[in-house]
């Protein structure tokens, strides 16, 4: 047990939490995504204290985060060139790419695969506190497995209070979703788990994108994934979540069948008007929606919630990671009206 710290991003305490990680030890961080549980990516015994304060499974592959495109020689091999236009073109950012990793990862960090996700955060901080290390950082999601993603260091603090020793606060996150995984087959970019960084957006590079099947569909017991969030269920707050696919008008008529104390919507911003029962909302648009949808389903937890039932967003750009998202959280229970 740790007496958690929550400081601010200046540089003392940038190096702070950098003397921690290289002494082996797991430190919160922001990024522009999610607030990140970070730990030295090639120190086994340090990516293994990662799981342990997540409760996360090992089979689940964790992201290495680099300061620089400089770095990615040292822990990936055969890099393709379509890569690197995608290097040119979103990094620093959002976006995750699976490549075949050197021995110098060990295979706790990539859940057993000879391949592993990096990533360059556009986060000042977090590139910061890569640079005062010296070292890649693995860092999925800083918050308990299956819980909704933390977007803001209080959030963090809620779920690993006592698990790690510092959490750096860099503000509420810009973006609000996990980035954007893709790995590379055939001259052509599939993606693996959706995020800020777009399906229009990988094909503006002249790729050709072909959408993993994990995206809307529950992964089968036992098969191995390359992508973090492909497996299991997620994001899901102690509430049941419904996700609702259809008008306003035949949403509200669904809910009121099923309306009763505990019961609350998560609806658009726009939708609040007419509508007469209890309810939550999460923007307006995929972006507004991607940078709230956590927090609100963490708020259905702070409100006593015991069923969430959610209009179904958009599924093209960002809106498809919204969807992912929610869907995740709803383990696949999808209702049309």
């Amino acid at each position: 047990m740790f007496k958690t710290e929550v400081l601010s991003s200046d540089r003392s305490n940038i190096e702070y939490a950098a003397r921690l990680i290289n002494d082996g030890e797991v430190v919160g961080i922001p990024t522009e995504t999610v607030y990140g549980l970070a730990a030295d990516a090639a120190n086994e015994t340090a990516v293994k204290k990662i799981f342990e304060a997540k409760g996360r499974p090992q089979d689940n592959p964790l992201i290495v985060h680099l300061s620089s495109v400089d770095m990615m020689d040292r822990y990936v091999c055969n890099v393709p060139e379509l890569a690197y236009r995608l290097v040119e073109r979103f990094c620093p950012g959002p976006l995750t790419m699976v490549l075949p990793k050197r021995d110098i990862i060990p295979d706790v960090t990539s859940a057993g695969l000879d391949t592993i996700g990096i990533r360059i955060p556009f986060h000042k901080t977090a590139r910061d506190i890569i640079d005062a290390c010296g070292k890649p950082l693995a860092a999925p999601s800083a918050n308990l497995s299956g819980s909704p993603s933390p977007t803001t260091a209080q959030h963090v603090f809620e779920d690993m209070n006592g698990r790690i020793p510092l959490i750096i606060d860099g503000g509420a996150c810009g973006v609000g979703v996990e980035s954007t995984v893709v790995s590379f087959e055939n001259d052509g970019i599939r993606l693996l788990r959706p995020g800020y960084v777009s399906v229009e957006d990988l094909k503006s590079i002249g790729a050709e994108v072909f959408c993993d099947k994990g995206i809307v569909e529950a992964v089968a017991d036992g098969e191995k994934v390359l992508s973090p969030g492909m497996k299991y269920k997620h994001y899901s707050p102690k509430a049941n979540v419904t996700l609702v696919m259809g008008s306003l008008e035949k949403f509200t008529e669904y809910v009121s069948e099923h309306n009763g104390e505990d019961v609350y919507a998560m609806l658009y911003d726009r939708d609040a008007a007419e509508y007469p029962y209890k309810y939550m909302t999460y923007g307006d648009n995929s972006e507004e929606q991607a940078a709230q949808v956590f927090g609100v389903l963490r708020k259905a937890d702070e409100i006593g919630a015991k069923q969430v039932f959610v209009r179904c967003p958009e599924q093209n750009g960002v809106g498809l990671a919204v969807y992912n998202r929610l869907l995740r959280s709803a383990g696949f229970e999808v209702i049309k009206v």
